[in-house]
């Protein structure tokens, strides 16, 4: 292994698929040994029923001249995520990242349903996947990142601190959701800046995830076929944009300068200088606020 993170362990969890795997990637594409958490195996799938597996994510961390690790975990169980993080102290004896990307919540929310309306155990189950599961990877793995000066935590969220604070996120469940993530990082920043280490939230553009994709009936490669259907669609960015921000963060020595602030992908590119895949810097949250949510035609001509 060779590249900026060589030598460095990260854990992302939740990493079996889009933002998550796109991060997870893109830290073994700078050398870091990469362990990846999440539901669905090769031998068993979540509810998702999908075909994306947590092996299949380690396998691309490894070719992308990483280490990738797959380990089954439900972020929920606690005695799991205990030994998870036993292990990665047996094997590593350090934790120099955690990406908290677990999610889950595709098929548990409602789009505009008021909260009397909305199925209520849905709505809770969203909330203790995308927060109690951050909460309960923190509790166990932060005292592994706080035994070297210099980790990072990376809260994976949807929506900027300022784009959520004036915007009505789906629902009441999926919009305390994101807040809740965003404002984890700020507290996490509060406690883990004085022992020496940072918190940031971070928020990708729109995701070409492979659920996204699949809603559009396209592929990577032919994404764009979906702009006759959903034209705002142009602004969309790869999981590798994400990941590429937080490989920037975690090569960073002067990362702290962000503790406990909201960033995005497309704010980072900005910082370091990367790109997405096809070479653009697709900025997602400007334009959904000076484009999309006015009204207007799609137009990303000075947006990506």
């Amino acid at each position: 292994m060779s590249g900026p993170l060589q030598g460095k362990v990260a854990l992302v969890a939740g990493g079996t698929r889009g933002a998550g795997r796109g991060i997870a990637v893109e830290l073994g594409a700078a050398g870091a040994t990469v362990y990846v958490t999440g539901r669905s195996t090769r031998a068993h799938r979540s509810e998702y029923d999908r075909p994306e597996t947590i092996e299949d994510t380690a396998d691309l961390v490894t070719q992308a001249g990483g280490h990738g690790i797959a380990v089954p975990v439900d972020h929920l169980d606690k005695p799991a995520v205990r030994a998870l993080v036993d292990r990665i102290a047996e094997e590593q004896d350090r934790l120099d990242v955690l990406v908290n990307d677990i999610w889950g919540g595709e098929k548990l929310f409602e789009w505009d349903a008021p909260v009397w309306e909305h199925d209520l155990d849905n709505g809770l189950r969203l909330l203790r996947l995308a927060v109690e599961t951050h909460a309960v990877t923190s509790h166990f793995a932060l005292p592994l990142l706080l035994r070297r000066p210099g980790g990072l935590v990376v809260e994976v969220t949807d929506g900027t601190a300022d784009y959520n604070r004036d915007t009505y996120r789906v629902n009441l469940f999926y919009d305390l959701a994101k807040a809740s993530v965003l404002r984890m990082a700020f507290a996490l920043g509060h406690e883990l800046g004085p022992r020496g280490a940072t918190a940031v939230a971070l928020t990708p553009g729109w995701l070409r995830s492979e659920i996204m994709l699949d809603t559009f009936g396209v592929r990577e490669d032919n994404w764009r076929d979906a702009l006759d259907q959903v034209p705002h669609f142009a602004i969309s960015e790869s999981p590798r944009f994400v990941g590429r921000a937080v490989a920037a963060l975690a090569a960073d020595p002067g990362v702290a300068r962000f503790n406990g602030q909201s960033l995005s992908s497309a704010g980072l590119s900005q910082v370091y200088g990367f790109t997405d895949l096809d070479g653009s810097r697709p900025d997602a949250w400007r334009y959904l606020t000076e484009v999309q949510d006015t009204g207007k035609p799609a137009d990303v001509t000075g947006y990506r």
